[in-house]
């Protein structure tokens, strides 16, 4: 692995870059704290693949529910000498997923990777797509050969994340929310009831006010609001990397900002690129935040901004899947790849890695009821502690109970009507965009015969 340059390319030597160019070059100038940034390259490859090099605690974000605490537990006792390495992760975390080279073979990148990184202990390649939702077939093909090779290689394939995002096959936000039940159309209506209170204003990267700093100092302020209550820390972004990011006039990105009264309580910075609505980082002011809904509020102004614009997709970030799921996203998902060289450890980590797969139970269940949602929390993945930028999730909000009262019974089927706590948008405002979760609902099964 060589260090990282300046990261300048047009990017378009790799897969699966949906952002634009220039977040990935100022993600490699300003890397986050406690990390240096590198490079994969060969003579094939005319921009070298984006990494990132850290020391990281495999436990994280080791699920802390009832059915896995043990493991937690265990692992935990372990971490500060066994289970914090060195690692290099391929991909970064401005990205929604590794960018990979159009001119070497999957089979070829892996054994060169493994070749370059040979002092690494832990190697982890990061977001591989699982579908082509947001890609395009080339790119995904690219991806399902890697994910093979991977395999042969030794790698340890764990289920990624759910990426939230809607297609925009709808004229108005109206029409969006017609789509949803009657409970969901009127708790969310109340909700964008505040932006009537709120003066909303919309202004693209590189304007003049950006060259304020007294400003990005407000902003970045507010981006350490959500950081520092956020459950899990692994990439603090720097002060200069949101200065460069917000002073870049052709990267495409928008800040949407609220206030109240004049006085600034949130922020949304997104990004238009290929058609898409990038929704990547935000900020807020507390408890302004959670009074004013702004979640609930920022989430369909960007749709309504996405559908002014014509464009196809709002991409709406990694975590909350069952919250987002509530506002009306649908999901892609991804893998990681992971190398461990002590082959005890990979073993270890083999045997325990659905410990750490905490959105795989979105894959293939599209089907579910919201009373299974409401009923299982979801809890982290080791691996979301990459995505924390755009939405974290709070070290106050707990998981809701469930409660389950009413039970009638007929010959052929159980009712229960199950109450969950209710987590407000706003209420978990202090990590990023979260929304509400139903307070109740009913669930009917047949009865075993």
């Amino acid at each position: 692995m060589q260090q990282a340059g300046s990261g300048e390319s047009d990017g378009g030597e790799w897969h699966n870059l949906i952002e634009p160019p220039s977040l990935v070059k100022h993600f490699l100038r300003y890397p986050p704290h406690g990390f240096s940034t590198a490079g994969f390259s060969t003579v094939e490859i005319a921009s070298a693949i984006p990494a990132f090099i850290t020391d990281f605690d495999l436990t994280t974000t080791v699920a802390q529910d009832s059915h896995h605490g043990w493991v937690a537990s265990i692992l935990k006792r372990l971490a500060s000498r066994l289970l914090r390495f060195k690692t290099c992760f391929v991909g970064t975390t401005v990205s929604e997923y590794v960018l990979l080279p159009q001119q070497l073979s999957p089979a070829d990148f892996v054994t060169q990777l493994l070749r370059q990184a040979n002092d690494i202990n832990l190697l982890i390649i990061k977001d591989i797509p699982c579908d082509p939702a947001l890609l395009g077939e080339a790119a995904m093909q690219y991806s399902r050969e890697l994910a093979d090779a991977c395999q042969k290689a030794g790698f340890i394939m764990v289920e990624g994340q759910a990426l939230a995002y809607v297609p925009l096959d709808f004229t108005s936000t109206e029409t969006f929310l017609a789509r949803m039940t009657r409970a969901r159309r009127k708790d969310i209506k109340r909700k964008l009831r505040s932006a009537s209170q709120l003066e909303i204003q919309t202004i693209p990267t590189g304007a003049e006010p950006f060259a304020d700093e007294a400003l990005l100092s407000e902003l970045y302020a507010l981006y350490r609001n959500v950081f520092d209550q956020s459950a899990v820390h692994f990439d603090l972004l720097s002060a200069e990397f949101f200065r460069a990011v917000l002073r870049d006039a052709d990267s495409g990105g928008v800040v949407f900002t609220y206030r109240v009264a004049g006085k600034l309580i949130g922020y949304n910075l997104c990004f238009v690129q290929g058609g898409m609505l990038l929704d990547k980082y935000v900020g807020f002011a507390y408890p302004q935040a959670r009074d004013y809904n702004l979640y609930c509020v920022s989430w369909f102004h960007n749709l309504a901004y996405a559908l002014q614009r014509g464009l196809k997709y709002y991409v709406a970030g990694w975590t909350d899947p069952e919250i987002k799921r509530h506002l009306g996203a649908s999901f892609t998902f991804t893998r990681h790849a992971v190398y461990v060289r002590n082959v005890w450890l990979r073993r270890l980590l083999s045997h325990f890695r659905h410990h750490f797969e905490a959105d795989s139970q979105w894959q293939n269940n599209g089907s579910r009821t919201r009373a299974d949602f409401c009923c299982k929390a979801l809890h982290p993945s080791v691996f979301s502690a990459l995505l924390i930028p755009r939405q974290a999730t709070p070290s106050t909000m707990h998981r809701p109970p469930r409660i389950c009262a009413n039970v009638s019974r007929s010959s052929k089927t159980k009712t229960e009507i199950i109450s969950t706590g209710t987590i407000s948008r706003c209420d978990a405002a202090k990590a990023g965009p979260i929304g509400a979760c139903l307070s109740s609902v009913i669930h009917v099964t047949n009865v075993p015969r």
